[in-house]
């Protein structure tokens, strides 16, 4: 019996992806199907960056069309294509950004910032390329997370080269001010800084660049919320009901400017004891996952609260780089690649393909 394409759709349909949990057929994945006799070879391209998991779904794949009746060879090639997509209205672009992810969190001291670095380096690790802005400028933690020491250099007079860690460029106040200096600005200064960190800063072609947000939900964040251009929101939690009141105004207040969420991490979800590794629930259990239903938004996963994560983190070699086998990475690898599949959903940005429109005396 001779192979036809239609054949091989219908064996794709069977094949789940597992980071989009849809089939390669319906998530229009699947491309350039070539059938000659017997053998059949094609391409999978993925809309969000996958390096660690690319030989597991060209298995998933192959391992399927080897069960076609008479088929002969079977060649998969599997890659990624990351492209840019819409941001509120009537805000600018950055240019050299294709997506802007903002890291948020109601209140301090759940691990945003942490969650927000290693989220970064995750997606670095799967082959996209990632920047991060540290946009709290009263405490700007990110130059010491990724162990970067220094100041940016202007190539140009006019924008800084950003600083780079573990192969993500990175721009803070940290870099230009003492880092014992305390930043006693008002809401509009801050928020004019952080507006220059993040135009006057020359980024370089980024598919992904995480904006690591202040805590709260006062003026400069609602501020940052309308004029930075955001792809999306990631909220970090933790399963204390406290935290979660204040993650909810989070939440709230990118809905009310337009910003799609993401979805939510709920970070020091168990603690492990580093003695017995006896695994307890210290600050309640299922918070996030509920919050999640109330708003019809989705569980990204959950962290637990190891004292690895903060011993990395404040090394400058946070956990994705300083234990990429670990579980705790795998997760954090699994999160960014559920992310990255999350904004590739989203509405594309159309802007670069529109022709300016030029008006001339003929």
């Amino acid at each position: 019996m001779a192979i036809s394409e239609e054949m091989v759709k219908t064996a794709l349909k069977d094949v789940i992806d597992p980071n989009t949990q849809k089939d390669f057929v319906s998530g229009k994945s699947a491309k350039n199907i070539k059938v000659e006799g017997s053998d059949v070879s094609l391409d999978i391209l993925l809309d969000y960056p996958a390096k660690s998991v690319l030989d597991e779904i060209r298995h998933l794949v192959s391992s399927k069309l080897s069960t076609i009746p008479g088929v002969g060879k079977v060649t998969v090639n599997v890659s990624s294509r990351i492209i840019a997509h819409a941001v509120q209205r009537g805000v600018k672009l950055i240019p050299g950004v294709k997506n802007v992810i903002a890291v948020a969190s109601g209140k301090g001291g759940v691990g945003k910032s942490t969650t927000a670095v290693n989220l970064a380096l995750a997606l670095s690790e799967e082959g996209a390329k990632v920047g991060i802005l540290d946009a709290d400028i009263y405490g700007p933690s990110q130059p010491a997370m990724l162990g970067i020491h220094g100041q940016p250099e202007s190539l140009d007079g006019k924008k800084m080269e950003p600083m780079v860690g573990h192969g993500v460029e990175a721009m803070s106040i940290g870099f230009l001010v003492d880092v014992e200096a305390p930043m006693v600005w008002r809401g509009p200064m801050v928020t004019q800084a952080l507006e220059q960190l993040l135009n006057d800063t020359n980024w370089h072609d980024l598919d992904y660049l995480v904006i690591d947000l202040p805590p709260g939900t006062g003026d400069v964040q609602l501020t940052l919320a309308q004029k930075v251009p955001l792809t999306g929101a990631v909220i970090v939690t933790t399963p204390q009901d406290i935290a979660l009141l204040d993650a909810r105004k989070g939440l709230r207040m990118f809905e009310k400017v337009g910003v799609p969420i993401l979805g939510i991490i709920e970070n020091m979800s168990t603690h492990i004891c580093s003695n017995c590794g006896h695994e307890e629930t210290i600050f309640g259990s299922g918070g996030g996952e509920k919050m999640c239903k109330d708003y019809d938004v989705e569980f990204l996963g959950a962290l637990p609260l190891d004292i690895k994560i903060r011993e990395q983190a404040d090394s400058g070699n946070p956990t994705v780089v300083a234990q990429r086998e670990s579980k705790v990475s795998a997760i954090y690898r699994g999160m960014a690649r559920r992310v990255a599949y999350k904004v590739s959903t989203l509405a594309q940005d159309h802007s670069a393909v529109f022709p300016k429109i030029v008006i001339q005396n003929t």
